[in-house]
């Protein structure tokens, strides 16, 4: 029996079978490269937290770096963070995550020894304005956040303002906000307060 092939049947079979088999092999493909798409975000991930602990290695050094500076991971009810070594001192390294102006922000906060100043930061957005809100994720920025003060007597006073709204807040409390990004900017103070609000409870509750 010959196939007509210029029958709507035809088309509608041959349109049906061709995306299948395409459907079959992207869903063959994913599945063969995720381990490899895992061990990227894996290392990635190590990148940023080593950045916030202001370690600066090459690539191929991140994991024999990372697993020298790693102490444990602890979990306090719903907060967790990581333990590190850096100098022969210790460093706890706070996740944190918020609402930029267009999606989510996020990142990781390292606090020194004494649970009141920072050591060091790095930011990643999903979205943010390339040359404003994308600014979060530069180097400039993030070293806007070492060595300041958590706290202002009992008070986490930790915050990013721009110039100008600083009201009695103090000059160690103080990260500087990006011009022209308003909104991204209150999304990181926003986080970092909660974030280390949260981790800090866990602290002195022991």
């Amino acid at each position: 029996m010959k196939l007509n092939t210029n029958s709507n049947t035809y088309t509608i079979v041959y349109a049906a079978v061709l995306v299948i088999v395409v459907a079959f092999l992207l869903a063959f493909v994913s599945q063969v490269l995720k381990p490899q798409q895992d061990k990227n975000v894996e290392l990635d991930t190590k990148i940023h937290k080593l950045n916030a602990l202001n370690i600066k290695v090459a690539k191929q050094d991140v994991e024999k770096t990372f697993e020298q500076a790693f102490v444990r991971e602890v979990s306090e009810g719903e907060v967790r963070y990581e333990i590190y070594t850096v100098d022969g001192k210790e460093k706890y390294l706070v996740p944190v995550r918020g609402q930029g102006l267009w999606g989510p922000i996020w990142g990781f906060v390292s606090v020194n020894d004494d649970k009141a100043t920072i050591y060091g930061a790095d930011f990643q957005h999903e979205s943010e304005t390339a040359g404003l809100g994308a600014i979060i994720t530069e180097k400039s920025f993030q070293e806007g956040f070492n060595g300041k003060k958590i706290f202002d007597g009992d008070k986490v006073a930790i915050s990013v303002v721009k110039k100008g709204n600083e009201g009695t807040l103090k000059p160690e409390n103080i990260v500087d906000g990006i011009t022209g990004a308003t909104l991204t900017s209150n999304g990181v103070d926003a986080m970092i307060k909660d974030g280390l609000t949260k981790w800090i409870a866990t602290q002195y509750e022991k």
